[in-house]
């Protein structure tokens, strides 16, 4: 395979199992001149497998820019430099963007080498039908600052999924019951690809208790599918509006309680109406 001069390949790498890499990475990574990684011992053992030495660039989060200077100065010489991550596609929840737009800026020529993502690994095993859904990565590390997030994205109808990590696994799907509700259904990937890998599919209420029940499934690296928001086909109005129309009915009178969450949410006022009196009518808990 011949490779371009002055090319920056962007190089997907297995996020597990070593033998997941195509016969086009191991070629790239076989003949570009320097290989740019953010941990060179974990990137090493991949090269080792297929018997392929390197000489490595270490680029990570607090070096990205010095990186790409001494990756740009390369480039200009006619060298060809390939980026990769620990696992999966570089730049996505992981370092590599700011060397790309430089790269791109400097009128290089950008070449993707596609292959292993954990998000997408994760939603073609989940047998979620939604076709939309939106990659979040990983969530803010502070419980305070999660919540608002989660909460900002309450209402949207499409698969959101997460990163997380081991040691914030149980506080986040906590967080998530708190404001998504027990019942909105989750998957959990686990170790995709490895040999612990587990998927498992309930409601987020079971799954804390799953994950409560073996701190053996509460290990690993995890990708989370939470479902999107049901949007009420009578009332056309959003779930996040329901549940504030909701707690207004609680501690206020109907037409009150009307009024406020027309104002908090922007939805129709006089959906929001028929909701309410809808609610009183079944009886909804806490009504």
């Amino acid at each position: 395979m011949m490779l371009e001069k002055s090319a920056l390949y962007v190089v997907a790498t297995p996020i597990g199992n070593l033998s997941d890499i195509s016969l086009r990475a191991l070629e790239v990574l076989a003949g570009v001149s320097a290989i740019a990684a953010e941990h060179v011992q974990n990137s090493s053992h991949l090269l080792a497998k297929h018997h392929i030495t390197a000489k490595w660039i270490r680029l990570h989060q607090h070096n990205e820019s010095a990186a790409a200077d001494k990756i740009l100065s390369l480039l200009q010489t006619g060298e060809s430099i390939a980026l990769v991550t620990d696992a999966g596609t570089p730049a996505i929840s992981d370092p590599g963007a700011i060397l790309v737009q430089r790269v791109r800026e400097s009128g290089y020529r950008i070449i993707p080498i596609p292959g292993a993502n954990a998000a997408v690994c994760a939603l073609s095993a989940a047998g979620i039908s939604n076709p939309h859904f939106l990659f979040y990565g990983f969530l803010p590390t502070k419980t305070g600052l999660r919540k608002r997030t989660l909460t900002e994205i309450q209402s949207y109808p499409f698969t959101l999924i997460f990163y997380e990590a081991p040691h914030r696994i149980l506080e986040s799907v906590t967080d998530m019951i708190e404001v998504f509700g027990s019942n909105r259904k989750i998957t959990i990937a686990r170790e995709l690809t490895k040999l612990f890998e587990t998927i498992y599919c309930g409601t987020l209420k079971e799954a804390l208790v799953w994950l409560q029940a073996d701190s053996n499934q509460q290990k690993g690296e995890f990708v989370l599918l939470l479902s999107g928001a049901e949007i009420l086909e009578k009332s056309g109005i959003s779930e996040s509006a329901r549940h504030t129309l909701i707690c207004l009915l609680e501690e206020l009178p109907l037409k009150q309680s009307v009024k406020l969450a027309a104002e908090i949410t922007g939805e129709n006022k006089n959906a929001l109406y028929e909701l309410a009196l809808d609610l009183k009518s079944t009886g909804e808990p806490g009504i």
